[in-house]
């Protein structure tokens, strides 16, 4: 199904591995054009690189450090000097540890609340003199924010923030016609689960599995469907909207 997409421009943030990987190869083969970062170097970023070039189109792998605002200006940058506009903006990039809360280091709290918020709001900041009607910003959330994790306390209020920071922009910029929403993901089957030691591996898997009405785990491809859907016109009257890809987990 051709989704009307090719020749957009996209910024992908956290783009490198897992869900953010999946969802820039599907948005590029789709026919966008794509500009994601990393934060460090790694055999993946090589890899992506190869991949996007095998593709076709106009794409660009680039390092940013999120937690630091001056190169997240520098990304932008990058976009507007490259493409001149984007019609799309996923934040995918994220943060997260497993900390009792009383245990919770400012150091900790800090590192996953700028990567996984302060580093959203910069970029949809500043893309927005990119932005024009038909845009759409997507946030990367998490269905933990509705229900909450022991030991995630801090990733779990940065998720619930999103939501209202995605709510709050859609009704501000509405009049713009750029859409904001948000994908609450479920547990989703990525290459950190693949490099897990095996015992603890398939004890996540079973725990999850039990827990979802669809009885597995999703996939990245799955979270990149639900991003085509957003950064098409077929969505173009879906905006504040939290849509959960979570195979109905519980």
């Amino acid at each position: 199904m051709d989704l009307g997409l090719h020749g957009r421009k996209a910024l992908v943030t956290g783009g490198s591995r897992g869900i953010g990987r999946g969802i820039v190869t599907a948005l590029a083969a789709a026919g966008v054009d794509v500009i994601t970062c990393y934060q460090r170097e790694s055999p993946a970023v090589e890899s992506l690189r190869h991949e996007l070039k095998e593709t076709g189109g106009q794409h660009h792998v680039l390092l940013a450090d999120l937690t630091r605002p001056e190169q997240v200006g520098e990304l932008l940058d990058e976009c507007r000097q490259r493409f001149g506009r984007l019609d799309l903006v996923v934040n995918n990039a994220g943060a997260i540890s497993h900390v009792p809360y009383g245990e919770l280091s400012i150091q900790d709290w800090n590192r996953v609340v700028d990567t996984n918020l302060t580093a959203a709001h910069l970029v949809i900041q500043g893309a927005l003199p990119l932005l024009g009607p038909g845009s759409s910003v997507i946030n990367i959330g998490s269905k933990s924010s509705e229900v909450g994790i022991p030991l995630r306390a801090h990733y779990t209020a940065t998720k619930a923030a999103l939501r209202g920071l995605t709510r709050s922009l859609a009704k501000e910029f509405g009049d713009r016609e750029i859409r904001f929403n948000v994908l609450a993901l479920g547990v989703i089957a990525t290459d950190a689960l693949d490099e897990m030691p095996a015992d603890r591996r398939d004890a996540l898997v079973q725990r999850y599995r039990g827990k979802t009405a669809l009885g597995r785990l999703g996939t990245p491809a799955e979270v990149a469907g639900a991003v085509l859907f957003l950064a098409s016109d077929l969505s173009r009257y879906v905006t504040g909207a939290t849509i959960h890809v979570d195979g109905g987990i519980s």
